[in-house]
């Protein structure tokens, strides 16, 4: 019997081991560069992080961008939500569907053709001179610098608010509303003391990931020349890595912000959803036909969203075939010579080979990883189920950006010149840091699959004499091999255009992944910035597939792996 409880141990011990290697240790390595001094440990770095008006003034831009980025996604979100929850129409699974294309293409990579629409120059300011509402071309980035940033941000990020909403209304026991409107109480007093308070734990969780998500994005300010935001004065504080605490400082104020923004609503869900689920007594609920002018009222509605949150990716196109677009509402001279240039050049071809190799590796470890972690939350109970979940989940409070300068500090301190310094090489870590970031969806999906299936099988397999490691090769993996596949797809597609880590890792020309390799093109000659936006299309065509892929097998299922 203690054989068999220290062996049960070992796989414990290995995963624990890993996270604490790529996970915990940078993290401690960040908050003790950020508290050193030649005095001793203090917090000398951190409060020069308020004293200096450049870093203030990157704090409040940062927290105003985050802020408004989660008001408009919420905004954007809340009645979309409640109409897939609550109505049925004709194409419903269809919109539901095309309401997740925002989701193949980040940001930073909208950004490379949506700067061509709010230039000086570009589209937006040459429309409005042909209407007569301006008389000069205006710098709207100039202007207002923040307004591409949100616009971009909130049209990638309201699928994951979406996804959490609609679960969360759909989950809410009808029975509850009903006898609120039974005594009298009108809709929108149902909606607002009864529907609302039930559904925020979705809410909550969907604010969470928008919230860290927005305020640690580096790709898209840098972009748009957003400088005096943190994630970019971080960015700019790489090649002082090892000499200045400053970007350790702004790092760790980072990551506090994302702990303590999780951890409040992690509470907050918790209470919740103790309310929520007391006195569930209706299993469905019906959803109300739309009659047929709310449906055309609903489908334009639903197109002029579908419009917006397609218009990076309608951006990014129309500058990959254009030869010239300057002062001009749409593109002159249309060619297909930068998608052949996009896979001709050495630069972008290395990328994309590199970024293939990282996703694959990437994923293959968050299966390893997520299989692991589920089955022994789940099948095992083992000694500190709870932790190991928590510890699996703390990525998602955790940003790529502090992941990935923690790897630069501490790694390249510890093991100058071998595989383990990214300044050498960062593939190895650049793969590991994708795993890391992805591995909660992982995790998830693995989880729910283990749960919805009964033990018995692999009780009877384990019965007739099959050793552990044979019934979960033989049985348990079989199982759930949907559930793995698609959040395998997730992690794939989203490690093949991972922003932070590869902008901060990737330093030498040949290790770029495709991400980096965009971000140096568009500052190029030779229309450099078309070949980006051509490598970009290439990305969001693969990406598509793959998401789909993985709608496709996973269903309404999918919003779970967005939540923690």
């Amino acid at each position: 019997m203690k054989v068999r409880r220290c062996r049960g141990l070992i796989p414990v011990a290995l995963i624990v081991g890993f996270l604490a290697v790529f996970l915990l240790w940078p993290l401690a390595h960040v908050f003790h560069r950020a508290g050193v001094d030649p005095q001793g440990p203090t917090l000398l770095y951190l409060r020069a992080l308020f004293s200096h008006p450049v870093q203030r003034q990157a704090v409040a831009n940062s927290a105003v961008l985050a802020v408004l980025v989660t008001l408009a996604t919420l905004l954007l979100t809340l009645p979309l939500a409640w109409l897939f929850a609550r109505r049925s129409f004709p194409g419903k699974a269809l919109w539901a569907g095309l309401l997740l294309l925002p989701m193949i293409l980040p940001p930073f990579v909208g950004a490379v053709g949506m700067r061509m629409v709010f230039s000086r120059a570009g589209a937006l300011s040459t429309l409005l001179m042909r209407l007569g509402l301006t008389a000069a071309p205006v710098d709207w980035l100039g202007r207002f610098p923040l307004l591409g940033v949100v616009l971009l941000e909130t049209l990638h990020l309201f699928p994951i608010m979406h996804l959490n909403l609609v679960a969360a209304l759909a989950n809410i026991d009808p029975s509850l509303e009903e006898a609120a409107a039974n005594l009298g109480a009108r809709p929108a007093r149902v909606f607002r003391r009864v529907t609302l308070p039930l559904a925020m734990p979705g809410l909550f969780a969907g604010v969470t990931l928008v919230f860290i998500w927005s305020f640690t994005e580096l790709g898209t300010p840098l972009v748009f020349g957003l400088r005096r935001v943190l994630p970019v004065l971080i960015y700019d504080s790489v090649s002082e890595v090892g000499t200045n605490p400053a970007g350790y400082a702004q790092v760790a104020f980072v990551l506090v912000v994302s702990a303590l923004t999780f951890w409040i609503t992690k509470r907050l869900v918790a209470r919740q959803r103790s309310l929520a689920t007391l006195g569930r007594l209706s299993l469905t609920r019906p959803e109300t036909p739309l009659s047929r002018p709310a449906a055309v009222l609903t489908y334009a509605g639903l197109g002029l969203v579908l419009g917006l949150a397609v218009l990076p990716h309608i951006s990014v196109l129309l500058l990959a075939i254009s030869r010239r677009w300057f002062l001009t509402v749409l593109p002159q001279g249309f060619t297909l010579e930068f998608f052949g240039r996009a896979l001709r050049s050495e630069l972008t071809r290395t990328a994309m080979l590199n970024s293939l190799g990282l996703a694959v590796g990437a994923t293959l470890l968050d299966m390893a990883l997520g299989f692991g972690i589920a089955w022994l939350c789940v099948r095992r109970r083992v000694a500190g189920a709870d932790w190991l979940d928590t510890l699996a989940m703390l990525p998602l409070a955790v940003p790529g950006l502090v992941v990935a300068f923690g790897y630069l500090g501490c790694f390249s301190a510890a093991f100058p010149g071998t595989l383990l310094d990214p300044r050498f090489n960062p593939l190895l870590l650049l793969a590991v840091s994708y795993a890391i970031r992805r591995l909660p969806y992982m995790v998830r999906a693995a989880h729910a699959g283990l749960e919805q299936v009964s033990r018995t099988y692999e009780e009877a397999a384990a019965n007739l004499g099959a050793p552990p490691l044979r019934v979960i090769w033989r049985v348990s993996l079989p199982l759930i091999a949907a559930n793995l596949l698609a959040g395998g797809i997730l992690c794939f597609s989203f490690s093949m255009l991972e922003v932070s880590d590869s902008l901060i890792l990737a330093q030498s020309e040949n290790f770029y992944p495709i991400t980096k390799a965009i971000y140096v093109l568009m500052d190029s000659l030779e229309n450099g910035v078309n070949v980006a936006a051509a490598l970009g299309v290439w990305a969001m065509a693969f990406l598509a597939v793959t998401i789909l892929g993985a709608s496709l097998i996973l269903g309404k299922k999918l919003g779970a792996i967005f939540r923690g």
